[in-house]
């Protein structure tokens, strides 16, 4: 076989088959397919799409391009759960000790943030001494011992996936529904968790920007994991504004120690609850909304989560440590009315100039910066009161200061924003 021929047959729009598409993912893995040809793949793939049957194939040609992990010797129905991006999303640092609190086992391979979108490893790295490496044999030790383990994705996981992933980036074709859905679940197959559930994040501030594409992906995610015999389900949530209250490593640490000690928002304690019931229900327990609350606010979920930091090096007291910045920015409301709009886009981006996040790989993150927001969507505010305060160790212009003060949109319209969407089983 040849590149060329596979990508003018892509090009043309006629379907590769499943010989083809493993002999492409195993050389180009190999080294033997140039980036420049791969590059081309991935824009054919672009403009023709690719049938259900092709992304199966893609997705487990990628799966057998590195390790896969066997979670076999930890016993009961080992749960995983990926968010597609976004803005202020600590949902993990929550969810997964609140579903180990019901002897659920959680065993979580976790990414790094880039751009607007913050990371799960990120976030557990900003509290002293957390170490996001474990080989696989203390990996899984630790899921028995503990219920629960969130690491860093092996260098030696889905390798083609990494390579590809590289190129999708600086060539424009990250968007693509093929590519998004193989890249997640080739990922969630490697890791070897029996039941995934899929948090596929639509809005200003999220890959997908319409409920139609959202419900693409999530239907061919979702038949992905099942003809692989994964349990999966899709929410599909809003990313129109930011998640919670905190954008910013450290204090989304805090906000999440917050939600457990029962002092969050009643908006988002109720959203995690009801994940974390699909959570429960793919590890095989039906448990009820209230006892899920009860778990989450009387701390037995903290208790969990200070089990995980202690047990991968974490100092469990800096945890609780308040951040620490050079400046402190108190941002007040213009006029009385109702918070219509805070564009989840638009703040990810400035978490990210003031070192919350990294624009490249490269970038070196301040811990402590970021916003909280004291008001969101759907609230009543009067003029002069807090909206919200930005932590940063760079100073900000009156001008970068007025222009987020004009993306807090104010009217009398009440908007009453709704977490979850829909859901794709």
């Amino acid at each position: 076989m040849r590149a060329v021929d596979l990508i003018q047959k892509k090009r043309d729009g006629l379907e590769l088959s499943t010989e083809e598409i493993q002999w492409l993912i195993a050389a180009y893995a190999a080294g033997d397919i140039p980036d420049y040809q791969m590059s081309a793949f991935a824009m054919a793939v672009y403009f023709q799409n690719m049938t259900m049957r092709e992304i199966r194939d893609l997705t487990m040609a990628m799966v057998r391009s590195g390790d896969q992990l066997d979670l076999s010797p930890i016993a009961g129905i080992k749960v995983d759960k990926h968010s597609t991006g976004g803005v202020g999303d600590k949902i993990t640092l929550i969810l997964a000790p609140l579903v180990t609190s019901f002897g659920v086992p959680v065993a979580k391979m976790s990414g790094r943030g880039l751009g607007h979108t913050g990371g799960t490893l990120d976030k557990l790295e900003s509290i002293k001494g957390y170490q996001i490496e474990l080989d696989k044999a203390n990996f899984i030790k630790q899921v028995q011992d503990k219920g629960i383990a969130v690491i860093g994705q092996s260098e030696h996981l889905v390798k083609a996936d990494k390579m590809l992933y590289a190129l999708r980036d600086v060539t424009a074709t990250v968007d693509t529904l093929p590519l998004i859905a193989s890249s997640v679940m080739s990922k969630k197959i490697a890791a070897g968790s029996d039941a995934i559930l899929l948090d596929v994040t639509v809005g200003d501030g999220a890959f997908m920007k319409t409920i139609e594409d959202a419900e693409k992906l999530s239907r061919i995610m979702v038949d992905l994991g099942k003809e692989v015999d994964r349990q999966t389900v899709a929410v599909i949530t809003d990313m129109s504004q930011p998640l919670g209250q905190a954008i910013g490593n450290r204090l989304e640490v805090l906000e999440a120690v917050t939600i457990m000690q029962g002092q969050g928002r009643l908006d988002i304690t109720q959203f995690i609850c009801e994940l974390a019931q699909i959570m429960l229900r793919l590890g095989g327990k039906e448990v009820d909304l209230a006892e899920i609350k009860e778990h989450l606010v009387g701390g037995k979920a903290l208790h969990k989560f200070e089990e995980l930091v202690a047990a991968q090096g974490g100092e469990v007291a800096d945890i609780y440590r308040p951040v620490d910045t050079r400046y402190c920015y108190e941002i007040k409301a213009e006029q009385s009315g109702f918070i219509n709009q805070l564009p989840a886009l638009y703040f990810g981006h400035f978490a990210m100039e003031i070192g919350a996040g990294r624009a490249v790989k490269t970038d070196q993150l301040d811990y402590d910066a970021g916003i909280v927001f004291e008001k969101k969507v759907g609230d009543t505010i009067s003029a002069g009161a807090l909206v919200a305060r930005i932590y940063s160790n760079r100073e900000i212009s009156q001008k970068g200061l007025t222009e987020f003060v004009k993306n807090v949109t104010i009217n009398y319209d009440r908007v009453s924003p709704k977490e979850v969407l829909k859901v794709i089983d």
